[in-house]
């Protein structure tokens, strides 16, 4: 059963070299800067336009919302932004959730974002409880492939030619990882 009172309730979590944060109004000018990005955009299939007022509305009313956690991905020492990350979807009759994150531009390929979602990962198995996070990915992100599968998600299925980019028609990856997996040490 999920613990609702640790999803309602926004965590810190730190890590060596990522600390997630509640997603807030203070992140929102970096937040949108970062989905001003091209590749980010291409990465993750952003198609609307978001203005900084947009954006700021979006940052501002995370910590409220009590079914998703938005948080942020800071550095530990210094507190700058280096993306964001989101539990959303939740469905509570099956224990499970979607989960998305994005570096800002400039970070990937640093192992930040496996270390931030193996953070997450454990707040969400050991104190929510979930038993299932899943995602989606596109066929071109094999970077963020590689990511997940070192946090620990294992490929499901594929959606031929899903995702509609730039003209041209893409495959889209599932990728899931379990609780009973996660807990066995299997993908920490």
């Amino acid at each position: 059963m999920i613990n609702r009172a640790a999803l309602s309730v926004k965590p810190t979590l730190t890590g060596e070299r990522v600390r997630l944060v509640p997603l807030a109004l203070r992140h929102a000018e970096d937040f949108w800067r970062s989905v001003q990005d091209p590749e980010l955009r291409r990465l993750t299939g952003t198609v609307r336009e978001f203005t900084l007022a947009d954006t700021e509305q979006w940052c501002a009313d995370r910590a409220d919302q009590p079914d998703r956690l938005d948080l942020a991905i800071e550095d530990p020492h210094t507190g700058e932004f280096l993306g964001e990350l989101a539990l959303n979807e939740l469905d509570p009759d099956n224990d499970s959730a979607s989960f998305r994150i994005a570096l800002a531009p400039g970070r990937p390929g640093q192992g930040l974002g496996p270390e931030a979602t193996r953070l997450l990962l454990r707040h969400v198995f050991e104190e929510i409880r979930l038993n299932r996070v899943h995602l989606e990915v596109f066929e071109y992100n094999p970077r963020a492939v590689r990511s997940y599968e070192k946090a620990g998600f294992v490929h499901e299925g594929r959606s031929r030619q899903a995702l509609k980019w730039d003209g041209q028609y893409h495959d889209v990856l599932h990728m899931a990882v379990l609780r009973e997996e996660w807990l066995a040490g299997d993908a920490r």
